[in-house]
């Protein structure tokens, strides 16, 4: 019976075979041959191999010639040929031998050769001596770390701060504490180097969106939750941040703050605001943009900005819920390897709160001058003024490039030495050009500070206008 089946599976096969269409056996015959072929064939050829002899060799060695360790830079470049100072850089200012008015310290409040702070300055440097030679973590925190830390908590009206003893790093050591590869960080092209070089080491997802464009940065978060809702359980553990300036450092605008409030609890995102620009600034006591508009600050998840602005001090700080914030104590990068602040540097910082606790006047005589050089500057012949009439530091861009990025910067330099020259000290806003994601224009940079005058600064829009009408026409 067993042999009757077999003869009988023989035959169908030998039918189905007649009864195939002919396409059908060409194409498995073609198969069967590929299949026959791979079996025999070799996997990889043998290539003959010729030995070079010594001396093809050392000739070889002899003409190779590598590449650079680094890209040639030119004599003349800025970075090569900077401005030497001598002296305190506050109100007036010695540049390369030369007296002049200062428009480029970012001493706003002019506390950097302030009495009081030089005397507590002094004072701790007489207590703890020069550094700390260690990070907190590793008897680097003194209690005057913590004193600055509690002062700067209650003044932002905030459960908790930690400082940073560089004020670059601050905001760079913050994102990548929180946001990590596979998060997404939503983030405005005109923010700051440091803002960039932090979500760099984040490795998190970025989207940037338009500056200050409320709409583009909606449609980015609508399409990303369109994404969530295709993959609910990925979307589930994938963490949300908008990434912000106060006032922006390169273009000295203010951002949207009440819109991008709106903006976070409609799609649930979380906010990171740098304020080291806002910071002592905006606000009827200095607290920063959320009081300039009256903004309630747990509505901001993290706060930060440095100390080497308002408070003329060295360093940064982070501020916001304690949870938050004891996360950096353990994540903050330039909070655990770094070398804590400098006492007297932190005893500064105190005595600066101090000084803006003490006189809030300062912030509105602050917004008033800066108003004021603001309305003096509009007009002038061939540059157009950047930023908010009450930012401290504005930028004067080209109206019309000359065709390239280096003529423009060349052009600028000549305004800012002509100005120099009459005794005013600006200067060129600069970039790291290759790194930057959205490299902004070529411009120069305008800084006020309380202790200008109002002849002062009127002196200085009037040496600008000539200056441009001189060199740009």
């Amino acid at each position: 019976a067993a042999g009757v089946g077999q003869q009988w599976v023989l035959v169908e096969m030998v039918q189905a075979f007649y009864e195939a269409p002919a396409y059908h056996l060409i194409l498995e015959g073609i198969l069967i041959l590929w299949i026959i072929r791979l079996l025999f064939s070799k996997t990889y050829k043998l290539q003959e191999r010729s030995d070079l002899t010594l001396k093809e060799k050392e000739e070889l060695i002899e003409e190779w010639q590598p590449e650079p360790l680094v890209p040639p830079v030119p004599k003349d470049h800025p970075a090569l040929n900077y401005n030497i100072v001598s002296g305190p850089p506050t109100h007036i200012i010695t540049v390369n031998g030369k007296e002049c008015i200062n428009f480029a310290s970012f001493n706003f409040l002019g506390l950097l050769n302030n009495e009081k702070v030089k005397s507590a300055a002094q004072a701790s440097l007489k207590k703890y001596g020069v550094g700390t030679c260690g990070p907190r973590g590793f008897y680097g925190t003194f209690d005057v770390h913590l004193e600055l830390e509690e002062r700067l908590a209650k003044f932002m009206r905030t459960e908790e701060a930690i400082i940073y003893s560089y004020g670059f790093a601050t905001i760079a050591s913050a994102i990548p504490a929180y946001s990590k590869r596979g998060d997404i960080v939503f983030v405005d092209e005109a923010a700051c180097f440091a803002i960039q070089k932090g979500l760099q080491a984040s490795r998190s997802n970025i989207k940037l969106f338009k500056h200050n464009d409320m709409a583009d940065l909606e449609r980015l978060l609508k399409e990303q939750e369109t994404e969530d809702q295709k993959n609910p359980r990925k979307a589930r553990v994938t963490r949300r941040f908008i990434v912000v300036e106060g006032l922006y450092m390169n273009t000295g605008d203010i951002c949207p703050l009440p819109e991008l409030i709106k903006l976070k609890y409609k799609y649930k995102v979380r906010i990171f605001l740098e304020e080291s620009l806002s910071f002592g600034v905006l606000g009827a006591h200095g607290r920063g943009i959320t009081e300039h508009f009256g903004i309630n600050i747990d509505d901001i998840d993290l706060i930060s900005a440095n100390m080497e602005n308002s408070l003329a001090s060295i360093g940064g700080f982070c501020c916001g819920r304690s949870f938050i914030i004891d996360h950096q104590r353990l994540s903050g990068q330039g909070y655990c390897f770094s070398a804590s602040l400098p006492p007297l540097l932190a005893a500064a910082a105190i005595e600066a709160l101090n000084i803006m606790e003490d006189n809030p006047d300062i912030f509105q005589t602050l917004r008033a001058k800066c108003e004021r050089i603001h309305k003096a500057l509009q007009g002038i012949s061939g540059l157009k003024v950047v930023g908010e009439s009450f930012s401290p530091a504005l930028h004067l861009q080209l109206k019309e490039s000359c065709g390239s990025r280096e003529n423009d910067v060349k052009l600028l330099k000549r305004v800012v030495d002509h100005c120099m020259n009459s005794g005013i000290a600006l200067t060129q806003a600069r970039y790291l050009e290759k790194e930057e994601k959205c490299l902004p224009p070529p411009s120069i940079r305008v800084v006020i500070t309380v202790e200008q005058t109002e002849q002062e600064l009127d002196k200085a829009a009037s040496l600008l206008k000539e200056a441009a009408q001189s060199v740009l026409n």
